[in-house]
């Protein structure tokens, strides 16, 4: 495991979305200290622009607009990590099952899964909010978590039956090893890869759809995220009367925390499949090559 941390730390774009990521982290545990207003106090003019004391500006309501950033970090980042969790937790174990067990509990499960990957989730999480009512961040969370599993569990399940066929497994069932053993012990370390890409991917996948439904009005409006602040300004037509900082905060930031998950996704890609790693020419080559291609070209 260490190993593989110190593997991914040398990796450039892991290193910058690591570190992206990690100040979100950082904002989203201090949002109480490092806000500078309370989200709920009118500190300022109605859509006042960005000045030296307001640096992102003001809402209609006169709230700032940055501390409502900072919050909304929390909110957004509870959201996405715990859908994360729950969706790679249920591909995972409904793929590893399936794949090493076969027979009639692969066919079970495999079916559930095409069932999950063919009705579009967007349309049906949409679905759901809406015949819940106003939902909080804990209920988007379980909405998602259970609607979009299913792609997870089926690249988990078609490495579980790459891997099953092993020496390594073989030889442990002819040693009379229990299943929920070789399953912890022999098969989940040789998919650690394929568990975090999935886990990093559905993160991502998380905030942005968290922050599509309540844009849309379907979370709960008195509840500060990205999503919610995209709500308040698009109904209080915000872009409409010049206000486009109120729009301009929360998408940044879902820019900047979306781009330092792909990072690292395309870093955990290029160590797991070294076919996608660019080639590097050392300095020292290249200066080499530059000095022989300069004095061929003068001694012609």
């Amino acid at each position: 495991m260490r190993g593989l941390f110190n593997t991914l730390l040398a990796n450039r774009k892991a290193a910058i979305g690591a570190a992206i990521v990690a100040l979100f982290i950082l904002v989203a545990l201090a949002a109480p200290l490092v806000a500078p207003f309370d989200i709920n106090q009118r500190v300022a003019s109605p859509h006042e622009a960005p000045s030296a004391e307001h640096v992102m500006g003001a809402t209609r309501m006169g709230r700032d607009v940055l501390s409502q950033t900072i919050h909304g970090t929390q909110t957004s980042l509870i959201v996405g990590f715990a859908a994360g969790l729950l969706v790679t937790v249920l591909g995972t174990a409904i793929g590893v099952t399936a794949g090493y067990f076969g027979g009639k509990v692969d066919e079970v499960l495999n079916l559930f899964t095409n069932i999950s990957l063919v009705i579009p989730n967007l349309p049906l999480m949409l679905v759901l909010a809406a015949f819940i009512g106003q939902t909080g961040p804990f209920v988007i969370a379980l909405i998602i978590g259970l609607t979009s599993w299913g792609w997870g569990a089926r690249v988990t399940r078609a490495q579980t039956l790459s891997l099953r066929q092993r020496d390594y497994i073989l030889a442990a069932e002819m040693l009379g090893e229990p299943a929920w053993r070789i399953i912890t012990f022999e098969l989940l370390p040789n998919l650690i890869s394929i568990i975090g890409f999935n886990f990093i991917g559905s993160v991502l996948y998380s905030v942005i759809t968290e922050a599509t439904m309540e844009f849309l009005g379907l979370g709960d409006p008195m509840v500060v995220s990205w999503g919610t602040m995209l709500y308040h300004a698009q109904s209080t037509s915000a872009l409409q009367v010049g206000a486009w900082w109120e729009m301009a905060a929360p998408c940044l930031a879902l820019v900047l925390f979306g781009s330092g998950l792909s990072l690292i996704n395309f870093a955990v890609d290029e160590i797991a499949n070294p076919r996608l790693r660019t080639l590097r020419v050392p300095a020292k080559v290249l200066a080499a090559l530059t000095n022989r291609t300069s004095n061929q070209g003068g001694r012609a």
